[in-house]
């Protein structure tokens, strides 16, 4: 199998991307923190699938498929925060406010970000971005598995 068609999965990453950035800047979506993070895997993906044409190597394939991993796992604990499933970063998510003095809660206030972690701004059929992330960077991890199997 050539590398050619291992670009697949890469190129899968950097169509998520591009919708990432199109959400922001076209649809004025503000991405959160943890959206955010969910970039960097894919942008490792996409750079892994260049350097794999430019350095022929097994490993790119694997190392691709720990990037759609990472991605997807972090879309995952995404996912699980805006339905409340479990706490989030306590920088872009709600905190408690009982017990805090007034200068406390200001000062709480000033610096919470503008884009919370917490709050679902899209969803497509009751799936947010962060688990359609999740969803499709499993499949684009699997495809990179078995692309390198094949390889």
């Amino acid at each position: 199998m050539t590398n050619r068609y291992a670009l697949i999965p890469a190129l899968g990453s950097a169509a998520l991307l591009l919708g990432a950035f199109g959400f922001q800047y076209l649809g004025d979506l503000p991405p959160c923190k943890l959206c955010i993070y969910q970039r960097y895997p894919h942008g490792a993906a996409v750079l892994i699938g260049l350097l794999m044409l430019a350095l022929p190597w097994w490993g790119w394939r694997y190392l691709g498929a720990l990037a759609a991993a990472t991605t997807g796992i972090i879309g995952a604990y995404h996912a699980g925060v805006e339905q409340g499933w479990w706490d989030g970063p306590t920088t872009c998510t709600a905190g408690p406010i009982g017990g805090l003095s007034t200068d406390d809660l200001l000062g709480q206030i000033m610096a919470a970000p503008i884009v919370r972690c917490d709050e679902i701004p899209w969803e497509f059929i009751g799936l947010s971005m962060a688990s359609w992330n999740a969803i499709i960077s499993v499949g684009l991890a699997a495809a990179w598995m078995a692309f390198a199997k094949k390889s």
